[in-house]
C-alpha cells in the first residue's frame, strides 16, 4: 500500500511516517514535508500524486496559529480550504483513499456534552471556520474519505502544549493555567496508529479521534507535573485572565460514537499516553 503524508514534518505526520515505515512489508511511505509539497499550488499536488500514484493520501498539512488566524484568515482559509481543496482534487484523480485531519474546533463548545460526529458544526474562530470549509471541499471532491476530527495535539515532534509546561518548570516557581476549556488530549503517537487502522478499511465517514477521557488545561498541566516528579504551584485561571485574539470553544470534548458503531479499536485513556510520552522523553 503506497501511503503519501502531507505536513510529514509535524507532529502527528511526523509519528504515522515512522510508525507506517515500521512495517515496510505492507507500506510504501511517501512523506511530503511543508517544503516538498506546496499544498496551495493544484499543479503542484497534482504532478507529485501523479508520479507516485498513492492508495491513500493522509493530509495533515494545514495552517495551525488559531490566534495568527484571527489577523490573517486569507493564510488560513488559503491552507486548510484551498490547500485541501488541492490534495481532495488529485486525490480523486489517482483513486486514491483520502485522510484529512479536521479539529475540535469545528464546534461553538455551547452543547456542554461530548460532540458526536453527527452534531452540527458551528466554529467560533477563524481557524474552526477553515478547517469546516476543508472538510465540506473533502466530501465535495473525495468519493472515498475518512474526516478525522482530533484535538489538543501533543508529540515528540514540533512544539505543544507538554513541552512548553516543561520549558516553564524550569524559569518559575509557579504558573497559572485556564481551568474553564474542557476537552480531549491526543497524543500523536495514539492516533497514528488509528489512522494506520482505519486507512485499511472501506468503513469512510467522519470520525472523532482523541484519546478517552477529559480535562482542563489546568487538570492538564498538573498531570503533566504529577508524571514529571516536578514541583511546582500550579493555579487555576478563568479565560478572561488571559485574553487571547481568537475565541476558544469552553467545552470541546468528542465523543467517538463513529469508532464504536463500526466496530474499530478506540484509543487509551490520556493519562496512559501522557505517561508514555514522558517516559520516552526520559530516555532519550
Amino acid at each position: 500500500m503506497k501511503v503519501l503524508i502531507t505536513g510529514a514534518g509535524g507532529q502527528l505526520g511526523s509519528d504515522l511516517s515512522l510508525l507506517l515505515k515500521i512495517d515496510s512489508k505492507r507500506y510504501e511511505v511517501f512523506p511530503f514535508a511543508r517544503e516538498e509539497l506546496d499544498i496551495t499550488n493544484y499543479q503542484h499536488v497534482d504532478q507529485i500524486l501523479q508520479e507516485v500514484q498513492p492508495d491513500v493520501v493522509v493530509h495533515t498539512a494545514a495552517y495551525t496559529k488559531v490566534d495568527q488566524a484571527e489577523e490573517d484568515a486569507e493564510a488560513a482559509y488559503l491552507v486548510n480550504a484551498v490547500g485541501t481543496r488541492n490534495v481532495a482534487v488529485a486525490s480523486e484523480k489517482v483513486r486514491a483513499k483520502l485522510v484529512y485531519i479536521s479539529t475540535d474546533y469545528v464546534f461553538d463548545g455551547k452543547k456542554g456534552s461530548p460532540y458526536t460526529e453527527f452534531d452540527s458544526p458551528n466554529p467560533v474562530n477563524v481557524y474552526g471556520k477553515s478547517k469546516l470549509i476543508g472538510e465540506e471541499f473533502v466530501k465535495a471532491f473525495s468519493s472515498r474519505y475518512f474526516i478525522v476530527r482530533t484535538s489538543w495535539v501533543y508529540g515528540k515532534h514540533g512544539t505543544n502544549f507538554v513541552k512548553t509546561m516543561l520549558k516553564l518548570a524550569q524559569e518559575r516557581d509557579e504558573l497559572m493555567v485556564v481551568n474553564d476549556q474542557i476537552g480531549s488530549l491526543t497524543y500523536t503517537v495514539d492516533l497514528a496508529h488509528f489512522i494506520k487502522e482505519l486507512i485499511g478499511t472501506e468503513l469512510y465517514g467522519t470520525y472523532h479521534a482523541s484519546n478517552s477521557g477529559t480535562c482542563s488545561w489546568y487538570q492538564f498541566a498538573v498531570a503533566i507535573f504529577e508524571e514529571a516528579g516536578i514541583k511546582i504551584n500550579v493555579h487555576p485561571c478563568t479565560t478572561p485572565d488571559f485574553p487571547r485574539p481568537a475565541p476558544r470553544p469552553g467545552y470541546s470534548v468528542l465523543d467517538h460514537m463513529s469508532i464504536r458503531l463500526n466496530g474499530l479499536q478506540d484509543l487509551r485513556h490520556w493519562r496512559e499516553g501522557l505517561r508514555e510520552f514522558l517516559n520516552s522523553e526520559k530516555t532519550e
